[in-house]
C-alpha cells in the first residue's frame, strides 16, 4: 500500500514523494515520481526510470537535474528509487560504497546482503508493476542513471532488452569487475565466483548480447573517476567490437557532478522521448 509523503508542484506538473513495503528487498522503500501536468486515464504516458548513485537517495536526481520542465513538455513521467534497502536492521558497512546507499540494483547472493539487497527484482519487477498499478502510466518505459546508477540502467536493459525501449546514463560504472568499486560491491554481494559477477558488467553483457536497443552515454572528462572507476573505454571497445551502435559523447571540461547531468538532461529526456512515442 503506498503511503504520499510529500507533494510539491513543478513545472506544472507534481513531484511526489511515496513509502511502501517491498516484498523484493524486505522492507520500506521510498521512491519519487514526477507527474507531468495533462497525465490522466485518458492520457496515459511513458515512463522514464532514473538510478541515482553512490551515497544518493530518491531526492537527488528530483532536486538537482533540473529535468522536470522538459519531461512536463514531452509528457514522460519520471520515476526514481532509492538506491538501496535502509533500516536498523538491514546490513551496512562502514564505507560509502557498501551497504545502505550502495545497493549496486543487483540480487544479493551472500549473507548478511542477501536478506534485504535485492533491487535488481525490485527495479525491474516490483517497482514498475506497482507504477502501472497506481498511476496512469501507459505500459512503455525507458531507463537512465548516474554512476553506479548509470551502471544499474545499463546492466538491468542489456539483460532486458525488450521490456525498455532505450537506455541512457551519465558516468556510468561500465565495467565494475574490474574497478576498485565494484570488485570491493562484487566481493561483498556476490561472493569470489567471477561467473556470477559477468551478470552485473556492462562490458560484459554488451559483447555477448544479440539484441540492440538505443543506447545513449555522456561521460565527462574531467570526472575525477574517469577512467579508474568507471572505464567508459572498455565499454567502447566492447561495442565496437559486437557491432553495437552505442552513442557515447565524451566532454572536456566535465566533472562528475549533477552540474555535469544538468547541462545535458535535456538531451537524454528528449532521446528517451522520441523512442517511447
Amino acid at each position: 500500500m503506498l503511503e504520499n509523503i510529500s507533494a510539491t508542484k513543478s513545472a506544472g506538473g507534481w513531484h511526489k514523494q511515496f513509502k511502501h513495503h517491498s516484498d523484493s528487498v524486505n522492507c520500506e522503500m521510498t521512491f519519487a515520481v514526477y507527474l507531468p501536468p495533462g497525465i490522466s486515464d485518458t492520457n496515459k504516458m511513458p515512463v522514464l526510470y532514473w538510478l541515482s548513485g553512490l551515497t544518493c537517495t530518491d531526492e537527488n536526481f528530483m532536486q538537482k537535474a533540473g529535468a522536470h520542465k522538459i519531461a512536463a513538455e514531452l509528457g514522460i513521467v519520471i520515476v526514481a528509487p532509492d538506491t538501496s534497502p535502509r533500516g536498523e536492521d538491514v546490513a551496512n558497512d562502514d564505507g560509502y560504497d557498501l551497504g545502505q546507499g550502495a545497493g549496486f540494483y543487483l540480487n544479493a547472493e551472500q549473507a548478511p546482503w542477501n536478506t534485504h539487497y535485492k533491487m535488481y527484482d525490485y527495479v525491474v519487477n516490483e517497482l514498475p508493476n506497482l507504477i502501472e498499478s497506481e498511476f496512469p502510466v501507459s505500459n512503455k518505459k525507458s531507463i537512465s542513471g548516474h554512476s553506479m546508477g548509470g551502471h544499474g540502467a545499463l546492466t538491468i536493459a542489456l539483460k532486458n532488452p525488450n521490456s525498455y525501449e532505450s537506455v541512457s546514463a551519465f558516468s556510468p560504472i561500465c565495467n565494475p569487475m574490474e574497478c576498485p568499486w565494484g570488485i570491493k560491491a562484487f566481493n561483498a554481494y556476490l561472493g569470489d565466483n567471477k561467473d556470477s559477477w559477468k551478470q552485473y558488467d556492462a562490458v560484459e553483457l554488451i559483447s555477448e548480447t544479440n539484441t540492440y536497443l538505443p543506447t545513449l552515454i555522456d561521460q565527462g572528462l574531467a570526472d575525477n573517476f574517469y577512467p579508474e572507476q568507471l572505464r567508459t573505454e572498455q565499454f567502447i571497445e566492447a561495442a565496437r567490437n559486437n557491432h553495437y551502435a552505442a552513442t557515447v559523447n565524451l566532454h572536456d571540461g566535465y566533472d562528475h557532478s549533477y552540474y555535469f547531468i544538468a547541462s545535458f538532461i535535456d538531451q537524454h529526456i528528449a532521446f528517451h522521448a522520441r523512442h517511447l512515442k
